[in-house]
C-alpha cells in the first residue's frame, strides 16, 4: 500500500508506535540516550520531556517527540534500544552471579572459591580466599556486614561487572 494511501487508523497507530518509541527514549539514563543515533532537535525534546512535571504539557510533548519521529528511521533507534535492554539484563545477570557467589562464601562452601577461580582466571588465590574466611568468621554484627561488603567488592571487580 503506498503512504499517500494510508488509511487514518494505520497513520494514528504509526504515530502511537513512534510516540512509545519517543517515550522508551525518555525512560534511558542521559548516559544510555547517548548512544542512541538520533538527531540534535530530538535530543533536546526528550531532554524537555523529562523535566516536564506537568501532566497535559508531558503529553503534548510526547506527542511532539512522535512528530519529530517521523521524520527518522526508527530502525537504528529500536536497535540501540534492543542492544541496551541486552546489556543491562547481562548486568543484572552477572550482578546476580556476584551475589550468589558472595552468599555461598559466607555460608561455608568451599567448592565455590574453585568454581569462581576457574571463572575468574585474574583472581588471587590469596586475597579471595583471606575475604572468604573473614566473611565467614565475622558472619553475625556489623563487622560480617562489612566483610561481606569488601569480599563483594572484590567478586564484582574480578567478574568484571
Amino acid at each position: 500500500m503506498d503512504d499517500d494511501h494510508k488509511s487514518r487508523t494505520r497513520k494514528r497507530n504509526e504515530d502511537r508506535a513512534l510516540q512509545a518509541l519517543g517515550e522508551e527514549l525518555m525512560a534511558l539514563s542521559s548516559h544510555q540516550l547517548e548512544q542512541i543515533p538520533i538527531q540534535e532537535r530530538l535530543h533536546e525534546a526528550v531532554m524537555a520531556a523529562r523535566k516536564t512535571k506537568s501532566h497535559g504539557a508531558r503529553r503534548r510533548q510526547m506527542q511532539y517527540i512522535g512528530r519529530l519521529m517521523r521524520d527518522v528511521a526508527p530502525e537504528p533507534i529500536e536497535n540501540a534500544l534492543k542492544n541496551i535492554r541486552i546489556g543491562d539484563s547481562r548486568m543484572a545477570l552477572a550482578f546476580k552471579r556476584v551475589e550468589k557467589w558472595r552468599d555461598e562464601i559466607r555460608d561455608g562452601n568451599s567448592r565455590i572459591l574453585e568454581e569462581i577461580l576457574r571463572t575468574c582466571p585474574h583472581a588471587e588465590r590469596q586475597r579471595l580466599t583471606q575475604l572468604a574466611r573473614n566473611a565467614r568468621n565475622r558472619r553475625d554484627g556489623e563487622r560480617g556486614t562489612k566483610s561481606s561488603k569488601i569480599l563483594f567488592r572484590y567478586l564484582k571487580e574480578i567478574s568484571c561487572l
